[in-house]
């Protein structure tokens, strides 16, 4: 299940792009979960744990990935954090209530994310658990009300 903290309510991880520069693995690029997150929001192929093919950047390791895919395979790979799921687009969303159904998981936001369709998550500022966008941010605007009252 996904878990959110959204401003406050508990530490987490600052700067997550160069945590994942020093201690990913080459094992976690070489999944074909990981693989197939990286083309879904960075449009780049794994050749291998080495070499990423961007589009863009051409050849790159995955120091060179984005932010937001750092931080999913960070949340998929390596349970020692919390992570800012605001360092993520919304290309990313789909792919956080992905690992979520794959086990539990604590994310921080700091702004509404775009999740689409069905869902269970629960807003932990709250307690309450929602199950589509619009009791996704209606909860969402409750918490930030909790915040501002202090």
């Amino acid at each position: 299940m996904l878990k959110i903290w959204y401003y406050s309510g508990t530490e987490y991880m600052k700067d997550a792009q160069s945590y994942f520069d020093n201690v990913y693995e080459d094992e976690w690029i070489e999944d074909a979960f990981v693989k197939e997150m990286i083309l879904d929001v960075d449009s780049s192929t794994v050749i291998s744990s080495h070499i990423i093919d961007s589009p863009i950047l051409g050849a790159i390791t995955p120091k060179e990935l984005s932010g937001g895919v750092k931080v999913l395979i960070l949340m998929l790979k390596d349970d020692s954090f919390v992570y800012n799921a605001s360092n993520c687009g919304d290309n990313c969303a789909k792919w956080i209530l992905k690992i979520a159904e794959q086990k539990d998981l604590v994310i921080y936001l700091r702004h509404i994310m775009h999740f689409k369709g069905n869902f269970e998550i629960e807003i932990m500022n709250t307690g309450k658990i929602v199950h589509n966008p619009r009791e996704y941010v209606e909860e969402l605007l409750e918490a930030e009300e909790m915040t501002d009252e202090g």
